[in-house]
């Protein structure tokens, strides 16, 4: 048997890979997956219990809104999905390895988008919704309202970076 029939190089008596779970069922115990997914779920339900205290939801619909759609506030869910997959990988895979910095690259673009892009385009569509609300009656037309899209301030991306670095850290290492 040469090396190109058994990649891994192992005796041809051992077994190259063992199956422990039934199978598609590998993904739920797999620590990256698990820190990337719960990371995400758990600053969504942060930044829901934010908007609660501050008074911004006014129903279970806000709520439940906040929870699976709504983008920006505190905390960064991007970052702390971004940065939990980075740091898993990490942990797992080695920070010398091609998958770790194709991570680090990805999570660099998210959060770069999250801080710069998104909150740009946010603030240029609410003054361009104030202006429109302000001359729409003076010129006597009908304005419709662009959606504000919002992106992070960079304590909501500090806070979700650090959210999704201690998740990985406690589902990798733990």
């Amino acid at each position: 048997m040469t090396s190109l029939d058994n990649p891994r190089g192992t005796r041809e008596t051992e077994p190259v890979c063992v199956a422990t779970s039934p199978k598609g069922m590998e993904l739920f115990s797999n620590p990256i997956f698990l820190s990337a997914i719960f990371s995400l779920l758990i600053a969504q339900f942060l930044k829901a219990i934010v908007n609660i205290l501050r008074s911004r939801a006014r129903s279970f619909r806000d709520v439940l809104l906040t929870f699976f759609w709504k983008t920006g506030g505190m905390p960064s869910s991007h970052s702390a999905l971004a940065i939990s997959l980075t740091t898993a990988i990490g942990i797992r895979e080695g920070p010398d390895t091609s998958i770790f910095i194709v991570a680090l690259f990805l999570s660099l673009i998210v959060i770069r988008d999250a801080l710069g892009v998104r909150r740009a385009t946010g603030l240029q569509a609410k003054a361009l919704n104030q202006l429109g609300k302000e001359i729409s009656p003076r010129l006597g037309i009908t304005y419709k309202p662009v959606k504000e899209v919002h992106g992070h301030s960079p304590a909501e991306v500090i806070v979700g970076g650090l959210l999704g670095f201690f998740i990985a850290l406690a589902f990798c290492t733990l």
